[in-house]
C-alpha cells in the first residue's frame, strides 16, 4: 500500500466505542463520526428525544455515548433484516412505565452533563463499532469502486482503513496496473488507486472523475490543452471498466463552478458540439445533464447486469463562514451537533441527485443532511501547516477518521 494515497487510520482500539470521562481528546474534530444513526422514528421514542416529530419522517437521532448505547448501535449495524440496518434497539428505547421513565430521566441527565467533544475511547472487542472482516466476507471475489473527486477519495480511504484495520498490512495487494492507474510521466500521482485483498478476493478502488464525463483533448499540439467535456458521455474509465464492478458509488458536485472550468480547459460539449451561450452554458443546468445521463446510463448498464449494484453519493456540504476558502472563510467550530442533532425531511437536500436517480435502478447514497450536522469534522487549519500560515481553512474536505466513515456505514448497510 506504500504507493497508495497518504491515509490517516484509527488504531485497533478507537473505532470501538466512547465513555463520558472528563478527559479531553486532542481535537473534536479528530473523533470518528460514529454516534449517528438513521432510522425511521417510532413515536414512543418521543419519550427519549423529547420532540414529537411528523408520522414517518426519516429522522436522525443521536444516542447519547455510553459504551451500552454503542454495543446496541454495533450489533445492530451487523444485522440485515431491518431496511436501514439498524437492530432491536428495543432495549434504549423500554416499554412505558416508572422503569422507562428512570431510564429515561438517566439519559438526560447524562446528555446534559456529558460534552460529546469530550471523552476516552475504550476498546470493546465484542462489539466494535467497524468490522473490516464483515465487510471482506460480504464482499468476496467482489469489487467496490468508488469514482468521483476528492471527496470520493476520502470516502475510499475511509473504506480502506475500516477493511484493514487501520493497520498497515503485507497481505493488500496493489492492482492498480489492472485499472491502468500507474503514474504518468510527469504527473504528480495516478489517477486512482485499486488494493485487492487476496483472502476474500475483494478489490476496493478509486477512479478521480470530477465530472463524471467524458474529456476528449481538443488542441494537442498547443502548450496549453483545453479538453471537451462531454455532457451526455460518462467518464471514459466507466466506460472501460464498469463490467468488472460489483458494487459503484459514484460522486460529483464542487468542481461545478467557473474558476474550476477555467482552471482545468474545460469546454462544455452536448451532443459532440460546444453549447456556446445557450442553456447549457449554465453550469448548474450542465450538471444536471450530466447527473441524469450518467444515472440513465447506468441503469442500462445495471439491465445487463443486475447484479451489480450502483450508487449516486449526494453531494458533502462546504461549511465556510464569513467568506469562502480564498476570501478568509472558517469553521473553527469543535463541538459536534452545535447547530442541532435531527434531520427531519421527505426529501434529499441534494435535489439534483435525487431527481437524477428517480426512475433508475441506481440508488441514491443521501449524506447531505446527516453531514450538515457535523461541521466540526473539517480539516479546517488543524492539519497543513502552510494553509495554517496563510490562514487559509479547509471546510470542505473532512478528518479521518470522521464523517466518510459515516457514509461508509450508510453504504455497508445496502450492499
Amino acid at each position: 500500500m506504500a504507493s497508495g494515497p497518504r491515509v490517516t487510520c484509527p488504531s485497533s482500539s478507537c473505532r470501538t466505542s466512547i465513555t463520558c470521562e472528563r478527559l479531553s481528546l486532542p481535537r473534536a474534530r479528530r473523533r470518528p463520526a460514529s454516534l449517528v444513526l438513521v432510522r425511521p422514528r417510532p413515536r414512543r421514542q418521543a419519550e427519549i428525544t423529547g420532540a414529537v416529530p411528523r408520522t414517518g419522517a426519516p429522522v436522525l437521532t443521536i444516542f447519547s455515548s455510553t459504551p451500552e448505547q454503542l454495543k446496541a448501535f454495533s450489533q445492530g449495524f451487523q444485522q440485515q433484516h431491518e431496511q436501514e440496518r439498524l437492530g432491536d434497539v428495543s432495549p434504549l428505547i423500554g416499554s412505558s412505565g416508572p422503569s422507562s421513565r428512570s431510564h429515561t430521566q438517566s439519559r438526560t441527565k447524562l446528555n446534559k452533563d456529558c460534552n460529546f467533544a469530550k471523552g476516552k475511547w475504550v476498546a470493546d472487542e465484542k462489539r466494535p463499532l467497524y468490522s473490516g472482516a464483515n465487510f471482506l466476507d460480504r464482499m468476496k471475489h467482489k469489487t467496490l469502486a468508488f469514482v468521483g473527486d476528492s471527496l470520493g477519495r476520502q470516502q475510499f480511504q475511509s473504506m480502506m482503513c475500516i477493511a484493514t484495520g487501520g493497520k498497515y498490512t503485507l497481505e493488500v495487494e496493489d492492482v492498480g496496473w489492472k485499472y491502468g492507474l500507474v503514474k504518468a510521466p510527469g504527473a504528480l500521482r495516478p489517477d486512482g488507486w485499486a488494493y485487492q485483498f487476496p483472502a476474500t478476493n475483494t478489490t476496493i478502488l478509486f477512479y478521480w472523475s470530477a465530472s463524471l464525463s467524458e474529456l476528449e483533448p481538443l488542441n494537442m499540439g498547443s502548450s496549453g490543452t483545453n479538453y471537451a467535456l462531454h455532457l451526455d458521455r460518462p467518464v471514459t474509465f466507466l466506460k472501460t471498466y464498469v463490467s468488472s464492478f460489483d458494487v459503484l458509488v459514484l460522486n460529483t458536485g464542487h468542481h461545478w463552478n467557473r474558476g474550476k472550468f477555467n482552471g482545468n480547459h474545460w469546454e462544455l460539449y452536448a451532443d459532440g458540439k460546444p453549447v456556446g451561450k445557450g442553456r447549457l452554458a449554465d453550469l448548474n443546468r450542465a450538471k444536471n445533464l450530466t447527473l441524469h445521463s450518467i444515472a440513465r446510463w447506468m441503469d442500462s448498464e445495471i439491465a445487463q447486469r443486475p447484479q451489480m449494484e450502483v450508487f449516486l453519493r449526494t453531494m458533502s456540504p462546504r461549511h465556510f463562514v464569513n467568506g469562502d476558502w480564498n476570501t478568509g472563510g472558517t469553521c473553527g467550530n469543535t463541538i459536534p451537533l452545535s447547530h442541532g442533532s435531527e434531520v427531519l425531511q421527505d426529501h434529499s437536500s441534494d435535489f439534483p441527485a435525487e431527481s437524477a436517480v428517480n426512475g433508475t435502478r441506481v440508488k441514491l447514497l443521501d449524506i447531505t443532511a446527516i453531514s450538515q450536522l457535523r461541521d466540526e469534522g473539517h480539516v479546517s487549519n488543524s492539519t497543513f501547516k502552510a494553509k495554517a500560515s496563510t490562514g487559509i481553512h479547509d471546510c470542505l474536505h473532512w478528518c479521518l477518521p470522521g464523517i466518510p466513515d459515516m457514509w461508509n456505514e450508510l453504504l455497508f448497510a445496502q450492499i
